[in-house]
């Protein structure tokens, strides 16, 4: 068969939500583009197709040329009526959305999650298991024995819900022509989302870093960015992406563009076409900008698993319901753009989330006993960090907040170094040792009262 213009990259089409019956096909054939002509045949017969199965036959349509057939493929093929044409792209399509070796995750919060076996992929990297050891609410553990979850759970979480949000507009609004390419990069976005965490999570980027980088403006958005191209590079994954349809350097941009999260109309988001600050997606998807870090109104799916994985592990009552959300969820034009809104009636859920939001901030995030022991692993950090030695790229040896420069070393930085300061002999680290012995033994610095500075007022750190 001769594949037309409009063939020479991978097809992107909206999914369906059936999946292909799975009993039927050879165990060792599980992956569709490994499938033979008569696989695919057996596939059509399943799915009530097998009137097609000659034409596939003589066309010799194997599973690696299935990603790339068009409408206008198949009518070339013979295939005259428009009907038939449309059940066999969303016949086709089932493979990409539901594909048959997807895994199950069993998840406290979310229940049995699948996950595309691209993400996967992505998951079973150094890179990305690193977040296994990085604690999500970093010195809260400390102080609530149950916030023992990590970057790890939540990271897989988000990646869920924004499959979830995206493939309901998908479905809800075919008008808007979300793709499958669309899907995967926003459940790509929401899996790595959190990759350039520290350790102790928001202790390293909000307290240790300004105090021994004072010099660099740095966020750990920044870091995810690129440990995302490191672990992509260092795993070979760019054959991967391909081979899922996804669009090289277009799709990695906009996966980058999602982690980092839309900018406010003051840096550059305004309504014109001139002032659209994206490569990735045209400003008719701006909306997709919105799921994972939505700069604009704060509602985005990250929120959402934190304050339910949180609130689970924190024993905190969450009143959000996030699956309301989704069912009222819908892209509408305001202005000149394209956002996700919802119902008017909604709005009593979305005060609920906020109230939420700030429950967490006072009785965990911000408590005060937290913020002493977060305050102890600083300090003891600070007099650690020239005589920590991490190995980089090409053997270079880093300290700890050298280490944010070099990916490499960075993804050998966790939670752990906790535990190498405790118990390493290095006379060197004897006062860092004594202040986290102090935090096992606790025997924390006392708290005296709080002070509310006025509007303006600038803030330095004393260490």
């Amino acid at each position: 068969m001769k594949l037309g213009e409009s063939s020479k990259r991978r097809r992107s089409l909206s999914p369906d939500r059936g999946s292909p019956k799975r009993g039927v096909l050879q165990p060792n054939k599980s992956n569709y583009l490994e499938w033979d002509v008569e696989d695919v045949c057996r596939f059509l017969r399943v799915q009530g197709l097998g009137k097609f199965e000659q034409l596939f036959r003589a066309a010799q349509l194997s599973g690696d040329v299935l990603p790339m057939l068009t409408e206008r493929d198949l009518e070339e093929e013979g295939v005259s009526v428009l009907g038939d044409r449309l059940k066999l792209i969303k016949c086709i399509n089932t493979l990409w959305q539901n594909p048959i070796d997807a895994k199950v995750f069993n998840d406290p919060i979310h229940g049995h999650i699948e996950m595309h076996p691209l993400l996967v992929r992505i998951i079973d990297t150094p890179q990305f298991q690193r977040l296994r050891f990085i604690k999500q609410l970093g010195g809260a553990y400390f102080v609530y024995p149950g916030a023992s979850h990590n970057r790890f759970e939540h990271s897989i979480g988000v990646a869920h819900l924004a499959g979830q949000l995206v493939k309901a507009l998908c479905g809800r609004q075919p008008e808007l022509r979300i793709n499958n390419r669309d899907i995967l990069c926003v459940q790509i976005a929401g899996l790595c989302h959190d990759l350039g965490h520290g350790p102790f999570s928001h202790l390293f980027d909000g307290k240790f870093i300004p105090q021994r980088r004072k010099d660099k403006k740095w966020k750990h958005e920044d870091a995810s960015l690129e440990m995302f191209d490191h672990l992509i590079a260092s795993n070979g994954l760019e054959d991967v992406l391909l081979s899922y349809g996804l669009v090289l350097p277009e799709d990695v941009k906009f996966i980058k563009e999602q982690i980092r999260g839309r900018p406010t109309e003051g840096d550059g988001a305004g309504d014109g076409a001139k002032d659209w600050p994206y490569e990735g997606r045209t400003q008719e998807k701006g909306f997709l900008y919105e799921i994972v870090a939505n700069k604009r109104s704060g509602i985005d799916v990250d929120k959402w698993d934190y304050f339910a994985r949180d609130c689970h592990h924190l024993g905190i009552r969450n009143n959000f319901d996030f699956e309301r959300f989704l069912k009222f969820a819908r892209v509408c034009e305001v202005g000149k753009r394209k956002l996700i809104c919802t119902r008017d009636k909604e709005v009593g859920d979305l005060y609920n989330m906020f109230h939420t939001r700030i429950t967490l901030h006072r009785r965990a995030y911000q408590h005060r006993v937290v913020n002493i022991i977060e305050s102890m692993i600083t300090e003891a950090l600070v007099l650690a960090d020239p005589h920590i030695q991490i190995v980089g790229k090409d053997m270079q040896i880093c300290k700890i907040s050298e280490s944010i420069d070099d990916m490499e070393a960075y993804t050998k930085l966790t939670d752990n170094v906790f535990e190498q300061i405790l118990n390493s002999p290095n006379p060197e680290l004897q006062e860092p040792r004594k202040i986290l012995n102090n935090i096992i033994c606790r025997k924390l610095y006392k708290w005296i009262g709080q002070t509310q500075p006025e509007a303006g007022t600038e803030i330095k750190p004393v260490i």
